[in-house]
């Protein structure tokens, strides 16, 4: 081990400083005097950056920021961002159901400015654990912190399946890099064009390549019919704490049931998106005399492969094989979590269950041996034990709270939600 007598401490650790850790980051800072220091491999605060194009909107109001929910009055809180950058009437007036998913970014931008101890560029490689002193992390395999607690928010990254990774990278792509490859591909607007997903992501990516002028649009997803969340009042009462505190009540096979039914309340498009597409698609057939954006649901496409300046896409209907040829193909069916920077060490004491999943405490802390009050909480990885808003941006301060409750053994926030017209149990 390299010398560590020199390391900067800290009462917490975060890897990864994007929302959900800028949302601890800000409320610790706040109303504690506690220290965290966060790190990731980003060389800025950029939130899917690859993803930000014109017209992209959120799918979460913007009441639901890094810290309002639990501390309206913060200074980090989007209405005080708004103000600060002298935006606030000309957002306000200008009528958006939800808000451009560039002003977040900036929002988030802004915050991270104003928030103490977060390393860009210092990628964590391993995290460990010594005896009596707390946790270590590294960076290109040298010591740089050491805490108390260590908080994993890593997020996720897309996901390419092993029978789509075979094609030719330069005309079969994530969309994260759609936007990369555009001035190359616009060379021939009238070239048939596939996406690959039903979810947000290719809708988004369809709708860039209709305003980029693409004629030849196959979308293709896997469920029978692109599938709109449902945003109704009793749908985003799953959107609550007190939904989050019933869950926990419940054994982890009801749990997991239950969250799998609530998937249409947040996997799926955001209605506003399928409609500017449908708009847009008609406005376009009435130019060219045919639809240039083809749905095609009910594919699963589950094999490409190059075929001379073709890529060959195989695909699985309810009833028959369907095969679709196009020049380019960009894949958009989803996220896995990306891998937790553990020493093999530190996750041989990690307790798991009958799945092999890391046990995930009410409090977002992790149960592991040895931890002699020295706690390991991990974000945006407990959706069975949690629910389905676990994943999303909705209650980042809520879940901060919590975590920042258990670290302190206190409550320094209050997370109250007992007055609601459902009742759960």
């Amino acid at each position: 081990m390299n010398d560590t007598t020199e390391l900067p401490r800290f009462f917490a650790i975060g890897i990864g400083a994007g929302p959900a850790n800028l949302s601890l980051a800000a409320l610790l800072q706040h109303r504690t005097e506690e220290n965290i220091a966060l790190f990731d491999k980003s060389s800025d605060s950029s939130w899917h950056s690859g993803l930000l194009h014109p017209g992209v909107r959120m799918q979460t109001s913007w009441m639901k920021d890094l810290v309002s929910l639990v501390d309206p009055t913060h200074e980090l809180s989007f209405l005080n961002y708004l103000v600060t950058e002298s935006r606030l009437f000309a957002l306000i007036n200008s009528q958006f159901d939800v808000i451009p998913r560039r002003e977040y970014m900036r929002y988030l931008s802004w915050a991270a400015s104003k928030i103490n101890d977060i390393h860009y560029n210092t990628p964590i490689d391993e995290v460990n654990f010594v005896e009596n002193e707390g946790f270590y992390a590294y960076s290109n395999g040298s010591p740089v912190a050491c805490s108390e607690h260590l908080v994993m928010g890593v997020g996720t990254r897309p996901s390419v399946p092993a029978g789509l990774a075979t094609m030719p990278q330069d005309r079969a792509f994530i969309a994260d890099d759609l936007a990369s490859h555009l001035p190359d591909m616009s060379a021939d607007p009238s070239a048939p064009v596939a996406v690959i997903g039903g979810g947000q992501t290719g809708v988004e990516a369809v709708l860039r390549l209709l305003g980029a002028g693409f004629t030849n649009i196959k979308w293709l997803g896997r469920r029978q019919w692109f599938q709109t969340i449902d945003d109704s009042p009793a749908a985003n009462d799953i959107y609550r704490p007190a939904h989050q505190q019933f869950l926990q009540g419940l054994t982890r096979s009801t749990r997991k049931r239950l969250v799998e039914e609530a998937a249409p309340t947040g996997d799926a498009l955001t209605p506003g998106a399928l409609r500017v597409l449908y708009q847009a698609n008609y406005d376009r057939m009435l130019e060219y005399g045919d639809f240039p954006v083809k749905l095609l649901p009910g594919r699963d496409v589950t094999e490409g492969q190059a075929d001379g300046d073709e890529l060959v896409l195989q695909c699985t209907t309810a009833e028959r094989l369907e095969e679709h040829r196009v020049r380019y193909a960009i894949i958009a069916v989803g996220r896995q979590d990306a891998p937790m920077p553990f020493s093999v060490e530190l996750r041989d004491r990690l307790d798991v269950d009958e799945d092999g999943d890391i046990v995930v405490d009410e409090d977002y802390s992790v149960r592991w041996k040895g931890m002699n009050g020295h706690r390991i909480y991990v974000l945006n990885r407990a959706r069975y034990s949690h629910g389905i808003a676990d994943a999303n941006l909705t209650l980042l301060p809520v879940r901060a709270a919590v975590v920042i409750n258990s670290m302190l053994g206190g409550e320094i926030f209050a997370v109250r939600d007992d007055l609601g017209p459902v009742q759960w149990d």
